[in-house]
């Protein structure tokens, strides 16, 4: 049997550590983050665990004791998958058709908190995952702790997961060589009148066949006017002759979820479309050779809108270079020209190059880990033109 590539247990104990060593600095008396079904990433990171229509928590303290928090239905689930082994089951966890779960013996915030040492009335808590931590979570803190200071902490989660370390980049690695494999059979099976969604059907078999656990993200197969679109899902179009036709396919390993995005014409490219793929693909290019350990992330995105406006696509352009990746596809740090943080040695993004126009559009992407003099590909070499 095969070794299966995965996060070590080891490393998710110095994941504790780290984010209690960062909690100190902070002067915080418990972090505290939060995840649902579709961002699963910031307590999966320390726990392990995935909920499924509930939701989830994790509450750590500077001395690194943690506990994780889910909702009625998910206790035997998550004892199951959890690296922690403290868990608590809470209303505030629980999913969004609110059941009352009368008979239900659950737990408070109070009480998780002094489980793990947390003393007196006025506790400064932060939230690290500020964004998917839901007004009832917030109304549940604030009832057991109507004194404390309840702060946004998101600067910890981002500071844990931008930097990869080699395991990570393993998942991250054996998910683009399966998406590669997907990519493939997608292209060797494309033709007019088969839907988007049978491709993506393609993709999904591809996928778990050779080892994915999961859709990195919902699979996307566009032809034609929804290539447009940033983000969107695939239809019962039928691909037609002429079609350019978008793939954006990810296979996720142990929760690392890259993706790998390029264009598909139904047919020889010309005109206006070959004209705005073979821009995108030098705009993807021009990318690569901007990225080393150093470089400030606002110079790289300010250099590649100067270069959509010299080269007249600034009406095309939707936005900058780069987003972090990891456990979710699209993570923080993303490259904005106001972005004023240095790129680190082991920074991983997708380099997502996207052009949209009035009918169609066109991205080319794949992911990169920042080395000290450039950046490594995690993937094979993007860039052919497929006409089909």
């Amino acid at each position: 049997m095969a070794i299966r590539i995965k996060i070590p247990d080891e490393e998710y104990a110095q994941r504790l550590k780290k984010a209690a060593q960062l909690t100190t600095k902070k002067g915080l008396d418990v972090l505290i983050v939060n995840s649902n079904d579709s961002d699963y990433a910031n307590v999966r990171y320390f726990s392990g665990f995935w909920p499924l229509f509930e939701t989830a928590g994790v509450a750590i303290t500077p001395a690194g004791k943690a506990a994780l928090m889910v909702g009625p239905e998910s206790t035997k689930f998550a004892a199951d998958r959890s690296k922690l082994p403290d868990i608590f089951q809470m209303l505030e966890y629980r999913e969004s058709a609110d059941p009352a779960y009368p008979e239900a013996k659950v737990s408070n915030y109070a009480e998780v908190l002094s489980f793990l040492g947390v003393k007196g009335k006025k506790p400064r808590i932060g939230i690290g995952g500020w964004l998917l931590t839901n007004l009832v979570q917030l109304e549940g803190l604030k009832s057991s702790f109507p004194e404390a200071s309840i702060e946004r902490a998101d600067d910890i989660m981002v500071g844990l997961r931008s930097v990869k370390s080699e395991n990570e980049l393993a998942c991250m690695r054996e998910g683009f060589r399966i998406t590669e494999i997907a990519t493939r059979e997608v292209i060797k099976a494309i033709r007019p009148g088969l839907t988007e969604l049978q491709l993506v059907g393609i993709a999904q078999k591809t996928i778990y066949e050779h080892g994915a656990e999961y859709e990195g993200l919902p699979m996307y197969v566009f032809s034609e006017k929804s290539t447009r679109h940033a983000i969107s899902r695939s239809t019962y179009r039928e691909i037609g002759a002429g079609d350019l036709v978008q793939l954006n396919l990810s296979a996720k390993i142990d929760g690392y979820s890259p993706s790998i995005g390029m264009p598909v014409s139904m047919g020889p490219l010309a005109g206006r479309k070959r004209e705005l793929v073979e821009f995108a693909l030098e705009a993807h290019r021009w990318t690569y050779g901007q990225l080393r350990a150093g470089v400030v992330a606002a110079e790289v995105a300010k250099g590649y809108v100067e270069l959509f406006r010299r080269r007249g696509y600034f009406p095309n352009y939707v936005y900058g270079p780069c987003h972090g990746t990891g456990l979710i596809e699209v993570e923080a740090p993303w490259m904005e020209t106001s972005s004023d943080y240095p790129l680190q040695e082991g920074m991983t993004f997708q380099v997502d190059t996207f052009v949209s126009g009035e009918e169609f559009g066109i991205r080319w992407e794949t992911g990169i880990v920042i080395r000290k003099d450039r950046c490594e590909l995690l993937s094979s070499p993007i860039g052919q033109i497929h006409e089909v």
